[in-house]
């Protein structure tokens, strides 16, 4: 499997700073990642090997499910635990696409189930993901993939054009959050960037990105599977993690 951009795709990406990528598994593939998620949050599927981050309200009380699962909001580790989520992240379609973006050799920095249940889902702020992660250059990839259609009422990606060429921007505490400073960007120029089950956003880590709560009573699921060139650099102290591998070389100096 391959998908083969255009030139008009490669340079909007490169202008836009992210590309929606419709049709990347068929439907039989996303019900059978449905299904196995519904294991993990609601039909007993073992969290031992994986980290469940548990909606702040929820949390706290304030906010009543009638079910655990219905009150889980992130999920860490699938790619590196269960053989659906490892296959989906070295899907042929995925990294296609992402060679194209950041060459042939790739690891993956992380991987997040991002779960928005109908009425539940809280909004996560205006962000850039790089200034989170220890890695140099500031240049990887995410495919956000959606396992439902990703839309405005329950909560798609709305992003700032452009914005991945600004450098980092000041991030600052709010509650239950870490955004951009809202001084930094207009919200007039945000864009809602829908898109439909089993299609992707790829987007460049320094793109200023937010997805609203979900106010409907449709769950949106999606994960955001985050790539990196082998050739990057780790830059806290000490040798780093064990990176998954994806594909091509590994070089001497870099992140491992």
């Amino acid at each position: 499997m391959s998908i083969q951009l255009t030139q008009e795709q490669l340079d909007s990406y490169r202008r836009n700073g992210y590309l929606v990528v419709e049709g990347l598994l068929d439907s039989n593939e996303v019900e059978g990642l449905r299904t196995r998620m519904r294991e993990y949050t609601h039909g007993g599927r073992s969290q031992e090997r994986i980290s469940v981050q548990i909606e702040p309200r929820v949390q706290r009380g304030e906010l009543h499910v009638d079910e655990p699962g219905d009150g889980i909001r992130k999920i860490d580790g699938l790619v590196e635990s269960d053989d659906r989520f490892n296959a989906l992240g070295s899907n042929g379609n995925i990294i296609s696409v992402l060679e194209q973006i950041i060459g042939p050799d790739i690891k993956m920095f992380r991987n997040a189930v991002l779960l928005k249940p109908p009425e539940v889902g809280s909004a996560k702020g205006m962000h850039q993901d790089s200034p989170y992660w220890p890695i140099e250059p500031m240049d990887l990839c995410s495919c956000w993939f959606a396992f439902d259609d990703a839309t405005e009422e329950n909560g798609c990606m709305a992003v700032i054009p452009g914005s991945h060429k600004w450098g980092p921007q000041p991030h600052i505490d709010v509650t239950d959050d870490y955004v951009v400073d809202p001084e930094y960007y207009d919200e007039a120029d945000m864009q809602l960037a829908p898109v439909k089950a089993g299609g992707g956003l790829f987007f460049h880590s320094l793109l200023l990105h937010y997805t609203a709560p979900n106010r409907s009573d449709r769950w949106r699921r999606a994960i955001a599977l985050s790539y990196m060139s082998s050739r990057s650099t780790y830059t806290r102290d000490g040798e780093g993690p064990v990176y998954h591998h994806i594909q091509g070389r590994t070089f001497d100096g870099c992140v491992r």
